[in-house]
């Protein structure tokens, strides 16, 4: 059986800006698109960026290992080269973190690269690595 294909569908309030985002800092090729929405090929999953009035509530926090974590979020388990060099071309982009890029959890089971910043809609992204993926549903 095929490793099944994840799907997330979630608000914008410009796509042209959602298309230089997406498409463009972070590079995923855009598959079909409309008037209303886009649709990216996120590392393999399915995204769709749906035009949808700004969010009217701010982001919830919880709290993990010293720093606030935005929730709603969502993004991708790379490699640590991966990580590393889309946390460079992030800072370059002049994206502004939420969370810097560094390393949680460490010399404990799970220990990983993370980071967290915003798209232009407010979506909160984290995206994270791990040196030993077999860590990522570690207890």
């Amino acid at each position: 059986m095929a490793q099944p294909l994840f799907h997330l569908a979630f608000p914008v309030h410009d796509l042209d800006a959602a298309r230089a985002f997406y498409g463009g800092l972070l590079g995923c090729p855009e598959g079909r698109s409309s008037a209303e929405w886009i649709d990216f090929d996120f590392y393999g999953h399915q995204i769709v960026a749906h035009l949808a009035p700004p969010k009217r509530q701010a982001d919830h926090t919880n709290p993990v290992d010293g720093h606030e974590v935005p929730v709603p979020h969502f993004g991708a388990v790379l490699s640590l080269d991966e990580f590393w060099a889309l946390a460079d071309k992030l800072k370059a982009g002049g994206i502004r973190f939420q969370i810097e890029p560094h390393v949680r959890f460490q010399g404990q089971p799970g220990e990983q690269a993370t980071m967290f910043f915003y798209d232009p809609s407010g979506n909160a992204l984290e995206f994270k690595a791990f040196a030993d993926r077999s860590m990522v549903f570690a207890t």
